[in-house]
């Protein structure tokens, strides 16, 4: 199997399913085509040639037409995590970022990341991002195709009251006053999924729009159980909670029930082909997290945005690669790849 893991605090790849309308441009096609599953695995393969019969939707006139992604992250100590996911989510050709950060470090991502628009979170005295205090981004969130949560929060309590507050505020949609993420995909990633069974009880004003982007371990966290074969394990995540899952190379989506805007009869499991050693580095699920946001964002189905965020993370990793050596690249490296091998792949 590819290794496409991230390093560093326990955090992973990511993927998922969701609805959300499409901001602008073309439509995505209503579902991917079969792939020929190999080596006994039923996941289909996720080849160059699969990608060009699954096209992304066209560019559109403006940034407009290519949507909004929202980040939350960036405690004081790791405010680089929020800008990772960002970059790759506009290198994946979204039109507009927003960066929801600690307030004592939101000045310095503005300037650092000038092409964002960033506001500040009340912080603890540690500077870990709080789960309350959300009034300065509501406006933001009702208008964002895609939500990412969890790169740079470091403080899994508090990470839980943040999701436990958002879940509330669109679960008041059941009585009139309105979602207030509205239709965007919610895409956890980091200490967004450690603390999600937590949540499971409270999830229905989510589920059918989670992109969820565990390692290993996250996925025996989100399973409750050690896991013995990572293919069925993504499986049993994706059912569970409705959503797409992408981990360690594999990509899922619910069979049953699917609420990503994709006709039935395709795969429901896909395999990465590809991808070096050399992803498992500081920020590399941050960049992965992030493109999958900004594919979203863009029009995709939460199945499509995951596989195509996962092969790119992987090929960005192979070209990094071949002109640096198999380790050593930077995580920040492979968003810069990304805009080149979308081209290749539209032609």
């Amino acid at each position: 199997m590819p290794v496409s893991t991230r390093a560093g605090e326990g955090q992973g790849l990511s993927s998922g399913p969701g609805t959300g309308g499409v901001p602008g441009g073309q439509a995505s096609p209503a579902g991917p085509p079969a792939g020929t599953p190999a080596n006994g695995s039923r996941a289909a393969p996720v080849t160059p040639s699969l990608l060009r019969s699954w096209p992304l939707p066209s560019a559109g006139e403006d940034k407009y037409s290519r949507g909004a992604v929202m980040v939350i992250g960036g405690a004081r100590t790791t405010p680089g995590a929020a800008m990772l996911a960002g970059t790759a989510a506009l290198r994946a050709g979204a039109g507009r970022l927003t960066l929801a950060v600690a307030e004592s470090v939101a000045m310095h991502v503005a300037v650092s990341l000038p092409e964002a628009g960033v506001a500040g979170l009340p912080e603890s005295a540690d500077g870990s991002v709080l789960g309350s205090g959300l009034e300065p981004v509501l406006s933001e969130l009702g208008s964002a195709d895609a939500v990412l949560v969890g790169p740079g929060l470091d403080n899994i309590d508090l990470t839980e009251k943040l999701l436990r507050t958002l879940l509330e505020l669109d679960a008041d949609a059941v009585t009139g006053r309105g979602s207030v993420t509205g239709d965007a995909t919610i895409i956890l990633d980091a200490y967004a999924l450690g603390c999600l069974p937590r949540l499971e009880e409270s999830l229905d004003p989510w589920r059918g729009r989670l992109i969820l982007t565990p390692n290993p371990h996250e996925a025996e966290i989100l399973l409750g159980s050690e896991i013995d074969q990572l293919e069925s394990a993504v499986a049993a995540i994706a059912a569970r909670y409705q959503a797409v899952v992408s981990c360690q190379g594999f990509v899922a989506r619910p069979a049953a029930g699917r609420s990503d805007g994709e006709a039935s009869g395709g795969p429901d499991l896909w395999e990465i082909t590809t991808g070096y050693g050399g992803l498992g580095t500081s920020g590399s699920g941050d960049v992965l997290a992030g493109a999958i946001a900004g594919l979203r964002a863009r029009g995709t189905s939460d199945a499509q945005a995951a596989c195509w965020g996962s092969h790119l993370h992987a090929a960005a990793a192979d070209r990094l690669a071949s002109r640096l050596g198999p380790l050593g690249f930077l995580a920040r490296e492979l968003a810069d790849e990304l805009p080149a091998l979308m081209l290749e792949l539209a032609t």
